[in-house]
This record gives C-alpha cells, sequence and structure tokens, in this order.
C-alpha cells in the first residue's frame, strides 16, 4: 500500500505539492471528500483513469466524475451553459452540487466511457486541501474507493478495494469523515434540468433556484 500522509499535520502546500507530483507522475491516489474517501487521477491521463476503474472492478463504460476548481475551470470543459446551469453553479458550488453537463468536443480524456456518452459528471468540492490540490492540478478524475454499489469508505482502513490498493501511491488521511448525504445529481442542458438524485441538497432547494427544474 502508498504512503500514508496525515493531514491533519504538517503544512497544507507540502501536502498539495506530494500530490501534485504524484498525479504528475501518472498515479492513483486516496484523498478524502466531504463524506468519503475517493481515488483520484488526471483526468487526461488515460492509464491513470483507467488504473482507478481497474482498482474499482468498474463495468466497461463506467466513467469517472471529474472535480474541479471552482466554477470557473468548466469554461474549459463544458460546452453549453443555461442561465439555469450557471444559477446552480452559483450557488451551490462548492458543495454537494453534481452537475452532469454537455463536455466540449475534442477533450483529450477518456473517462471511461470512451467518450460516448457525451456527458460529464462535474462538482467543485469544499475540501481545502482538494480544492487546493484542483487549483495546482487541474481537473481530476475521481471515483469512491470502494466498490460499485458498496458505500464510499470513511476512514483509509475501510479502503478494500481490492489487492491492488497496494498500487496507489500515496493515501492522504483526513481521519474519520462524518457521515452525511450523497451528493445531489441534476442533468441540465438547454431542455431544462432534471434532478438524478435526491441528496444533501432537496429538490425544494433546487427549484428555489430554477422553478422549472423537475424530479425523474
Amino acid at each position: 500500500m502508498g504512503k500514508t500522509i496525515d493531514l491533519k499535520k504538517g503544512e497544507l502546500p507540502a501536502h498539495v505539492k506530494k500530490a501534485c507530483k504524484a498525479i504528475a507522475d501518472g498515479y492513483v491516489i486516496a484523498i478524502p471528500l466531504e463524506h468519503g474517501y475517493v481515488l483520484a487521477a488526471d483526468a487526461f491521463n488515460h492509464d491513470a483513469v483507467r488504473e482507478i476503474h481497474v482498482l474499482r472492478g468498474d463495468p466497461l463504460f463506467t466513467a469517472a466524475q471529474v472535480l474541479i476548481a471552482t466554477a470557473k475551470t468548466s469554461n474549459g470543459i463544458v460546452r453549453e451553459f443555461t442561465p439555469e446551469i450557471v444559477a446552480l453553479m452559483k450557488k451551490f458550488w462548492p458543495g454537494m452540487l453534481t452537475m452532469n453537463l454537455l463536455p466540449q468536443g475534442g477533450l483529450g480524456w477518456d473517462l471511461g466511457d470512451d467518450n460516448q456518452l457525451d456527458r460529464i459528471s462535474i462538482r467543485v468540492p469544499k475540501s481545502k486541501f482538494v480544492k487546493a490540490l484542483l487549483a495546482a492540478t487541474g481537473p481530476l478524475a475521481v471515483a469512491s474507493a470502494a466498490k460499485p454499489g458498496q458505500p464510499a469508505p470513511r476512514s483509509l482502513n475501510e479502503i478494500t478495494i481490492a489487492d491492488r490498493v497496494r498500487d496507489l501511491a500515496l493515501q492522504f488521511n483526513g481521519g474519520n469523515l462524518r457521515k452525511g448525504p450523497l451528493t445531489t445529481v441534476v442533468e441540465a442542458d438547454e431542455s431544462g434540468v432534471r434532478v438524478q438524485r435526491i441528496g444533501a441538497i432537496s429538490l425544494e432547494e433546487i427549484q428555489n433556484i430554477v422553478p422549472g427544474a423537475s424530479a425523474l
């Protein structure tokens, strides 16, 4: 198993520097988000993203999620912005809103779906460490550090995705994460906003920003 770094000790810039090097070198690392640990890699490194899926045992054509540092970053990877999309980003980012949006054409990545879905699932997280990392690395492909269908691990000790977990370059320990809801997931384009999963943000909260939003 890769080296473990305690985020509660030492300085943030030093932790970010180590994570950046591992990402730049093409490795997969484990990092804490709000309520669970995830595997992360450079979204534009095909081999590293593929390794995430191998570690998890994902079915073919499973796409990783993308984390970005700020809503502004989405300008380079999303091809369609409606007033509703912009309003949701402004209200709920950083935070627990995942948005499934249309990607820019010609992006040099494959998140696992062979670019067939014509959607990217993106989010700006709240974590101070992860936001600092994203500001330095650019978009990261992420997936829960658990097998498909299993709850996200809330401590590093719960990461049991596969024997190959030892292939992780680094694990960043944020302690035992508090239990909490999943992100709310919306799909949005010029045809409207559709709430695909209710999580930390309620349907009512979404509809307060976009009155026409519907629940699937």
